[in-house]
């Protein structure tokens, strides 16, 4: 299975490190700002690639997306903050005819912590003296703020049935490479859900799982489909 690195940031490094250990073999980087560089996104020397992981900038992916499913590749988005574009990157893809995995976070964990905040908001919901917020704290040089997860997490919680107000914020220093927490606060006593990233490792492994898996499938996944989250079943 050969996979293009497309972004050679350090979750694009990261994620060309550890592709061996996936079968991957990668083909090669796309990063016009890296030494590694090995041509554009539409060089035809990609034609016979499997599967690229996009982790670059949010302006890049309206671009990125449509050249590689043009040429009938499958793609695994790990880039965030281009949301305002899902509309007709959705149509791009359901005309290409291939699959693509979009996620704010490819962190197993993170994704299991998300169906534990869904069911702490389900059991507080019914209790209006606990009001809720989310914070969220990155490396310094992340350029969306609140985070993809962030975000996710809000709507989590507002599917599961928290309709009251709940804040978002956001933390930008050094090099956190992803702290996200969730608190319900009452009146005399507070509940506290927190999921810590030690390195950025969590999420390469999740984009390397999301790329072996989406090969040969065609729609629009999450890593909820990934893992059969949604379905009860475990990871596939």
């Amino acid at each position: 299975m050969r996979l293009l690195v497309v972004g050679y940031g350090r979750m694009g490094q990261l994620v060309a490190e550890l592709a061996p250990e996936f079968g991957l073999e990668v083909a090669g980087i796309v990063d016009p700002a890296s030494a590694s560089h090995g041509g554009s996104i539409d060089d035809a020397r990609w034609q016979d690639v499997d599967v690229a992981i996009d982790f670059t900038s949010p302006d890049a992916v309206p671009t990125n997306v449509p050249a590689l499913a043009g040429r009938g590749i499958n793609v695994v988005v790990g880039t965030t903050g281009w949301q305002q574009h899902e509309v007709e990157i959705r149509q791009v893809v359901a005309d290409a005819g291939v699959g693509i995995v979009v996620a704010p976070n490819f962190s197993t964990s993170v994704l299991l912590f998300d169906v534990l905040v869904a069911t702490a908001a389900r059991m507080f919901a019914g209790h209006p003296e606990f009001g809720a917020y989310v914070h969220e704290a990155h490396h310094a040089m992340k350029k969306d703020a609140p985070s993809g997860t962030a975000i996710q997490l809000r709507q989590t919680m507002e599917r599961a049935g928290f309709q009251r107000p709940i804040d978002v914020s956001s933390s930008r220093a050094g090099s956190i490479p992803g702290t996200h927490t969730v608190v319900f606060d009452g009146p005399s006593e507070s509940v506290t859900l927190r999921h810590t990233a030690r390195d950025r490792s969590a999420f390469a492994r999740g984009a390397l799982l999301a790329a072996c898996w989406v090969r040969g499938r065609r729609g629009w996944f999450t890593m909820h489909d990934v893992l059969g989250l949604d379905s009860g079943e475990g990871p596939r």
